[in-house]
């Protein structure tokens, strides 16, 4: 399994960035995908998943302000961020664990850099 992401980009604080995450490869018909984080000198964060059932799971400080979702027939992960903070700057990863029994999210792409100026 492949995975792009795409969407990063410099933005003002209460602005909005909508990343995309394209998967190519070995698909299979469950898994888990997710948005994980990671900023200059802290630890990787899971910031929201989403399985092949459509359920979704949320890092509470973004609940509310950042919605994962899928296009199953572009096979392409979505996060859209609203009400961005200057805390949000990271670099932006989209991971998959196929099938969703693995252990942990094996697959993972290159990451998207997010940067919020206050």
């Amino acid at each position: 399994v492949q995975l792009v992401e795409s969407g990063g980009g410099s933005v003002q604080a209460g602005g909005s960035l909508k990343l995309s995450c394209a998967a190519s490869g070995n698909t299979y018909s469950t898994y888990f995908m997710a948005w994980f984080r990671q900023a200059p000198g802290k630890e990787r964060e899971k910031v929201a998943a989403i399985d092949d059932n459509g359920w979704t799971d949320y890092t509470d400080s973004m609940k509310g302000r950042f919605t994962i979702s899928q296009d199953k027939a572009k096979n392409t992960l979505y996060l859209q961020m609203n009400s961005l903070k200057p805390e949000d700057t990271a670099m932006y990863y989209c991971a998959a664990k196929v099938p969703r029994w693995a252990s942990d999210y094996q697959y993972w792409g290159q990451g998207t850099q997010v940067t919020v100026s206050s």
